[in-house]
């Protein structure tokens, strides 16, 4: 489980560092910066996956994600005595992302090419100029197992020794994706297989022409896809290797009296819900968006398959009033099976999953920064480049 999450230099988040539970909630209000916490996450993920530098390019490219506000704000621009004004860089471009779990701990630095950068037609790519990996809570000399700075990469041996493991490491390239074999640190291999399994839905398609609707061929699925072009199939498997009882449960919580049928033809599946007072079952065609939207929340939540780290970005999209409370009780389930995280801006959702027993993180927005109201104290160091 996420103990603490770091955030320096991206978008809004000047410096956040956050304590995170089994189950959290981000909220505030719109512009406080909860996108920029979920694609803060989703560029951790991607680190994993070898695609961190493709994922800021598609977000705008990396001079669009860097923090564009000063470097540091005086106390009297904070107290409304002199305004925002432009100030000289004192410290290199830098944006960083970090966390740390129960056993290990992980950060990247990326920055800028040196210039003269050699001749290419890639010079605005950012480039990763450090990364580390340590055990317990915070990065020191005596934690680090992995560290890279350049192109070299440096793992700690049992005895406590360093040895140079990697060389010519490519810019763009994280040591996670060079990690083939044990032999290239055990604790590196097991850190970019957990940052893999994170899952990640931000408002899957229900408009008359998303997957959802359509007849797909059904093969077993323990992750609903992030499209949620599976979701017969997800539901299904749910149904013979997962909680079947909690899925029924989920259904009628939700909607009392109604169920849900999954149509095999041929090998190919189709979602239908049937409801009290109707002659027969509607087809996920003939469904409404928050219908929709509930049923694949639930595949998400009571996947057979639980994630290290599920993040839901804004849940409550389209749904009726009536099925938040249903919503935030299958949230809280979910919880005691995978680290969840959630990102909305309603009230309701917010209070009932605060009922709940979750970490409520507000943010709020100063001066352009995003800051967390009252954030308690988070230890926390970056590597050396």
């Amino acid at each position: 489980m996420i103990q603490t999450l770091a955030v320096s230099g991206f978008r809004s988040l000047r410096d956040v560092r956050l304590r995170l539970d089994a189950l959290n909630v981000v909220t505030g209000a719109n512009g406080s910066g909860k996108s920029s916490l979920y694609r803060a996450l989703r560029l951790i993920a991607d680190i994993a996956q070898g695609r961190v530098i493709a994922s800021l390019a598609e977000q705008g490219g990396f001079q669009s994600a860097l923090w564009a506000g000063p470097e540091s704000l005086a106390r009297s621009v904070r107290s409304g005595r002199h305004a925002v004004e432009g100030t000289r860089r004192n410290h290199s471009v830098s944006l960083r992302l970090g966390f740390s779990d129960e056993h290990f701990g992980y950060a990247i630095d990326l920055g800028l090419p040196i210039p003269p950068p050699p001749p290419t037609e890639f010079a605005h790519d950012p480039v990763i100029k450090a990364e580390a990996l340590w055990s317990g809570p915070t990065l020191s000399a005596r934690s680090a197992l992995a560290l890279r700075a350049g192109p070299g990469v440096r793992l700690r041996t049992m005895g406590g020794d360093w040895r140079q493991a990697l060389h010519g490491v490519a810019p763009f390239d994280s040591m996670m994706t060079h990690v083939a074999a044990p032999g290239d640190g055990l604790e590196l291999l097991a850190m970019r297989e957990r940052m893999r399994g994170w899952r990640f839905y931000d408002s899957p398609r229900t408009d008359a022409d998303a997957p959802a609707r359509r007849p797909r061929v059904g093969t077993h699925t323990p992750a609903l896809a992030g499209d949620g072009a599976d979701l017969p199939a997800a539901l299904q498997t749910i149904r013979e290797i997962g909680d079947e009882a909690g899925l029924d449960e989920a259904i009628e919580d939700a909607f009392p009296g109604a169920g849900i049928e999954i149509a095999n033809t041929d090998g190919w599946f189709e979602l239908a819900m049937r409801q009290p007072g109707l002659l027969r079952p509607l087809k996920a065609a003939e469904l409404s968006e928050g219908t929709l939207r509930y049923l694949m929340l639930v595949a998400a939540l009571l996947s057979p398959r639980p994630p290290p780290l599920l993040v839901l970005n804004e849940p409550e999209a389209s749904l009726h009033p009536d099925l938040v409370a249903p919503l935030a009780r299958l949230i809280a389930s979910a919880a005691t099976r995978a680290q969840v995280l959630i990102v909305s801006h309603a009230p309701a959702l917010v209070e009932a999953l605060g009922a709940l027993d979750a970490r409520t993180i507000p943010l709020v927005k100063q001066f352009g920064e995003t800051l967390v109201e009252d954030a308690e104290h988070v230890d926390w160091s970056w590597p050396s480049r």
